[in-house]
Parts: structure tokens; sequence; C-alpha cells
């Protein structure tokens, strides 16, 4: 088999937030590809990045008081240790916020616009953020679908119908940046005109082997890539105020970051090989599309999850094309992870971080055993069902694999394992280590392929033989009887080498259970090829604990100590009195100052309509001292104009963008000399500068009835 020089790279996760077990599920099946690829010889390499640009980075910074680089400094190092203390071993992990990523992207755009009629402005409407003051970004808007009428989806495409649209398509979109009702807005933005490109693109979509999972490449030819259908034009700038590296030539204007991130991937490569991480030059893992005349190729695979498949085979492989580079080997793409069947909650403590995860239930081993026995080649979501997660990796990895070493160890501990004379062993022994060696390949062909969900059935199928051989061969009966010694030793001598040869398969997943295998028989795994070997007639290492049995209670620890990371509801008032502390008397003042109106009827009462409403723009009125005028939102296009006489005490008309007020909203049309006033806003106090907005709880949302 020749040997295959191998890039490989994952899904830059985003500098903003923290590795959940979301996440690692691309991570950790990367991570298990590539290890087996090394396992049987080939040249690897294995790198990722912070994906950093954009303006939730820009926004954070601003609020906390910080420069941009010290979030990426800090995140970088989070991020690289919870990946590591989860077994993902990185070649390098970069930044795209970094030199070589600037100097690449800059060589991409030149090779873009020096491509006749390419590159193009156009005056483009997009969701402007007024209380963050900024464009969004399409995953900084959420709302409702506009095709199926999901709610909660991202603003450019939709996880339920896999529709994509315009951020501004989104039924009642919200940033997630501020929670504030995002306006309509206008901007020149930079377009790169990807119909020119199409052929390469299909091209390579058609290819043999194939790129892309058949269910992939059915769906682009579909949408995007159907005959009637020219690919629409690709927006790849946003205007200042914006985090990233400005367009040459367009002052003012930043790279979007779907440009910047995936040349991210070279990048990466490129600081690793100048930091002496991998040997070089960059051509030897990624050429230029010309380099293949006469030669084994390099392979470039790409893990990523279903969301961003259309970046990474359209636009991506559009700008590989136009600079001169080869186009991906293979796109792995992978589905959502779920848990106990639904999407992961913050409230209901199934939004899990890695470090979490790491401080209540501890072994990685378990989460990585969990999900390979779930992926395979299909685009499909994969579910973590919590009472599942215990019984198979308590079953599988302690009942099955970890048991046939605890079990015969210690039997031969002082005599060793038995001479190599395997012709004085059991015939079905022999014959049970011979069908290991014989379904190695098919399991190694599953590895490759990636659905390892069936290479850990099949795995789990040889250990259960194992299993029977031991229970058969029963040493611990056969300890009780001194003159039945050299039959324990070869017993107990095939179980180990069973154990052995389940290791080496299930290296690519737990890699630290084969380090420990290793340590007792003093012989590493280092090679697919280490199965055939067999441990014969020298002594074993004394036995050492190797995996604990998972525990529920631990499980649970890890979803309550989720829930809690989740800020509770701001109350109502600032300040309550602890439990027994006796609360002041308050004054009469402001009664007496505003005494009691006449009791009415609950009829009357029941006549006010009172809402919850955002408030989406405030602004002066000329010449009014007192009077703002106030655009209020009840949700989806329900919009009222209400004139408030709030102004002395908000003088910053605009600081009240976003906020929640209680509105009369069947007040009847009042006509103001400044215009007409479709409602009132509730506000406390005397006046002047007391006024008092009276704003909902934290939870309540736009449209919502006071009662």
């Amino acid at each position: 088999m020749p040997i295959r020089q191998i890039l490989v790279t994952a899904a830059l996760p985003y500098v903003n937030g923290h590795i959940h077990i979301g996440h690692l599920v691309e991570y950790i099946q990367a991570d298990i590809w590539v290890r087996f690829q090394r396992l049987c010889g080939h040249r690897v390499a294995y790198i990722c990045a912070d994906d950093t640009h954009g303006t939730a980075t820009m926004i954070r910074a601003r609020n906390e008081g910080r420069s941009e680089q010290s979030i990426i400094a800090e995140m970088n190092v989070t991020h690289h240790r919870d990946f590591a203390d989860f077994a993902v071993a990185f070649d390098h992990y970069g930044s795209t916020d970094s030199a070589s990523n600037r100097r690449l992207v800059g060589e991409f755009w030149q090779a873009l616009t020096a491509a006749p009629g390419v590159v193009h402005h156009k005056e483009v409407t997009q969701l402007f953020d007024p209380k963050a003051g900024c464009f969004l970004a399409d995953r900084f808007v959420k709302g409702t679908c506009p095709n199926c009428h999901s709610p909660d989806q991202y603003g450019d495409s939709c996880d339920k119908c896999n529709t994509t649209y315009s951020p501004a398509d989104l039924k009642n979109p919200v940033s997630t940046l501020t929670g504030a009702t995002p306006e309509i807005r206008s901007a020149t933005h930079l377009f790169v005109r990807l119909e020119p490109l199409r052929a390469a693109v299909e091209a390579w979509m058609n290819r043999s082997p194939a790129p892309l999972q058949q269910e992939v490449a059915n769906w682009l030819k579909g949408t995007f890539l159907a005959p009637d259908k020219p690919l629409r034009d690709w927006d790849v700038s946003r205007p200042a105020p914006y985090f990233g590296f400005e367009i040459p030539g367009e002052p003012g204007q930043y790279f979007y970051v779907w440009v910047d991130a995936p040349v991210g991937y070279l990048a990466s490569l490129t600081d690793a090989i100048a930091a002496g991480k991998l040997p070089g030059p960059v051509a030897s893992w990624w050429p230029a599309s010309s380099a293949h005349a006469g030669q084994q190729p390099a392979e470039i695979h790409h893990f990523i999850g279903k969301d961003i498949t259309y970046f990474h085979t359209v636009f991506w492989p559009a700008m590989l094309t136009a600079a001169g580079y080869q186009l991906p080997t293979q796109v792995h793409i992978h589905g959502f992870l779920t848990v106990d069947g639904e999407k992961m909650s913050k409230s209901k403590g199934t939004f899990v971080r890695a470090r979490t995860y790491l401080e209540t239930v501890g072994d990685p081993a378990y989460m990585r055993y969990y999900f390979a026995s779930k992926l395979n080649r299909k685009v499909e979501d994969i579910d973590l069902n919590l009472g599942e997660f215990v019984d198979k990796v308590n079953s599988d990895l302690v009942g099955k694999v970890v048991n046939l070493a605890s079990r015969c160890a210690n039997f031969i501990a002082a005599s060793g394992l038995a001479p190599g004379n395997t012709t004085q062993w059991p015939a079905e022994g022999v014959q049970l280590l011979d069908s290991f060696r014989g379904g190695a390949e098919e399991i190694s062909a599953l590895y490759d392929s990636g659905d390892y969900a069936e290479a850990m059935r099949r795995i789990m199928a040889l250990a259960d033989q194992a299993n029977r051989y031991v229970e058969t061969a029963a040493p611990w009966k056969l300890a009780k009887d001194a003159s039945r010694a050299a039959e324990l030793q070869i017993a107990c001598t095939i179980a180990l080498n069973l154990f052995w040869r389940l290791t080496v398969l299930l290296a690519p997943v737990l890699p630290k259970l084969a380090e420990q295998a290793g340590a007792l028989f003093a012989d590493r795994i280092t090679h697919w090829d280490d199965l055939q070997r067999l441990h014969v007639g020298k002594p074993i290492a004394p036995f050492q604990h190797l995996l604990g049995r998972l525990q529920m209670e631990s499980v649970k620890a890890m979803i309550a100590a989720s829930a809690s990371e989740v800020p509770p509801p701001r109350p109502v008032q600032e300040a309550t009195a602890a439990a027994g502390e006796e609360v002041a008397a308050d004054d009469a003042a402001a009664v007496d100052a505003e005494p009691l109106l006449p009791t009415i009827a609950f009829e009357d009462f029941a006549k006010l309509d009172l809402r919850v409403a955002r408030i989406v723009s405030a602004e002066e009125v000329p010449k009014a001292k007192k009077i703002l005028k106030l655009t209020l939102s009840l949700g989806g296009s329900h919009q009222r104009t209400v004139f408030a006489g709030i102004k002395t005490a908000y003088p910053d008309a605009h600081a009240l963008v976003g906020r929640l007020v209680t509105v009369v909203a069947n007040l009847a049309p009042r006509t103001m000399s400044f215009g007409v006033s479709e409602g009132m806003v509730i506000a406390a106090g005397p006046g002047s500068t007391d006024i008092f907005l009276l704003a909902p709880d934290s939870g309540a949302k736009p449209g919502q009835r006071v009662h």
C-alpha cells in the first residue's frame, strides 16, 4: 500500500464561546480518523485554529474594556486545553487573526479581483443592531424561518428544512448580541460572482472518488446547482465598524468572516511548518491544482457540521479554484448532537461545556467511545441518550474489554505469559486469535470510510467471543488446582492477547487505553499491524486499574452543573430582604402627593390591554422639551408609534433602544401637534427627572399581555 500524504482540518471554533460536547462530536470524529490513518503508516497533519473575526468579538472587547487580541489569546489557550484533555491531538492550533492569514487572504483576493467581472459593488439592505451600533452577520440574527416557520433559526439557513435565505427574510428577527430588534439599513458591499466558477465546482463535485456524501451532493444539485438556477453572488464584505482584515483598496470595508476563516486552514498549515511542527514545504500538503502530473497527490480532508455545508462545498471550492489551489479530496459532513432526543438546552443543563464534563464525569474515554458508536457516513443527528450512555460504556468498555485483562492478569503475575508453542494451546483459543486478525481488515475499511458505528459493533462482537472463551476456560477455577498451572497460564495468555488485539482495534478511539495496554505488555501500540503480534514467554507488568464504571450520579452532576451555569433571571426588584430579615416600612410621601383614585370595578380594569413592548427606535421631537418619539414592537409586524413625555428623565434617547416597557395598547389614537400617538407607555414617579419606566421582567417577550 502506498504511503498517503493527508491534511486533515476540523471546522474552526468561534473564539467567543467555550468548547461544548456538541463541538466535540466533530473534533473527536476527525481525531479518530487521523489516529487510524497514522496507525496505518500514512503521513497525516491535523490542524485547526480559532475563528476570531466578526462583530461578536468586537462587541465583547468593547463591553469588557480590552482588546480583541487579548480575548483571542485567552480563548486560544482555553480551547486548546479543552481539546487536549479530550485527547484531540492537533499538530497545530492557530488563529485566523494571524499575519500569515492576512497575507494569504490578500493573495486569494488578488486572484479573485484579477478575474474579469468577478468582483463588483452593490448596495445592500442588511439588518443593523441599533443597540450595538453595527451591522449583523448571519450568525448573530435569530428568528422564525420564512419557509417552514420553525422558530430560533439563524440568519442564513434553517436547520429544520435546510432552506437558505437572507437574514432580512427572517420573521421576528432578534440580535443575538444585544436582544434588540434589528433595523434594515443600506450599505455598499463587495460581491464575488460565483456563476463563472460554477463549472469547476460541479466538476469537483462529480469526480471519482466522490468528495461528498451522496445525500449532500443530491441536495446541492437540487438547490444551488440546479441547471435552471444561476449561482447567486456571494457577499464578501462588511462595512465598518467590524473586527477583521480591511480589504486592500477598499477603505472602511472588511472581509466577511467566511472569506478569511477557510483560508485559515492554509494559514494554520503554514504556521505549523514555520514552527517546525510539520515538515515542509506547504505545497507538499496543499499543492497547486496543476501539481499532480505523474505523482501520488496529497489529500485534503475537511470535517465539518451540516450547518456550514454550503460554505465548504460551493464558496470554498470556488475560492480555491480562483487562487489555483487543489480542491478538497473529501468533505466529511456530520449532523448535530441532541441530548435525550432534544436540542441541547442551557436551561435544562444539556448544553454541556467540555470543561464541565471533565470536572464531573471525568474520563473522556466514555464520550469518545459513545460518539464513535454513533457516527457513520450519513449526515444525520446523533443523540446522547444519558441512560444509554451509562449502559453502553459500562457494558462494552468495562464489561467486555477491560474485564478481559482484569479477570486474568493477576493469575499470571508470577509466572508470566505462556511460552509460544501454540501447538499445545487449545484449538478454540488459537482459532479465536486468528479470527481477530481476519476481522481487522473489515474494521480497517470501516474506519477509513468513517463508519465508526459499524466498526464498534464488529469490535464488540469480537469482544463477546473473547469473553465467552474466558467463561468457558474459567481461570478462577483453574487457579484452585495447582496441577493445572500450565493450563491456567495458557488460558490467561490467550485472554490477554485477545485483550491486546481489542485495544489495537480500539486505539484510534481510546488512545489512553492503548497506552495502558502497552504498559502492561511493555510493547507500545504504534501500527495497525501490531494486532498481528503474539505476546508470549515474557512477564507482564503488575496490573493497574484501567477504566472504572461510569456512574449515573456523575452524569446527573454534569447536568446539574451545566444548568447552574445559566444566569438566573434578573429579579424584579434590585434587592430583596433575606429570609427572616425585617423589611423596613415605606413612607407615605409618594401616595400623599398623589392620593389613590376612587375604586373601579374589575370590568373597568379588564378593558385595558396592557402589553409588553420593545423600544426599537427612540428619537427627539423638534422643539419639544419633554417629548420623545418611540417606535414600539409588539412582536412581528405589530408596531406602534407613541409620544412619551419622558425626555427630562431619559435625555439620551438612543440608550432606550432595546428596552422592554409596558404599554397601554388599546388606547384610542390621539392626534398631537407633532404626530399621532398610538398608545401610552406606563411610567412611575412625580415627573421631571423622576420618571421611571415600568420594565417587565427579563423573561417577558414583546406582545405578551400584562394580567
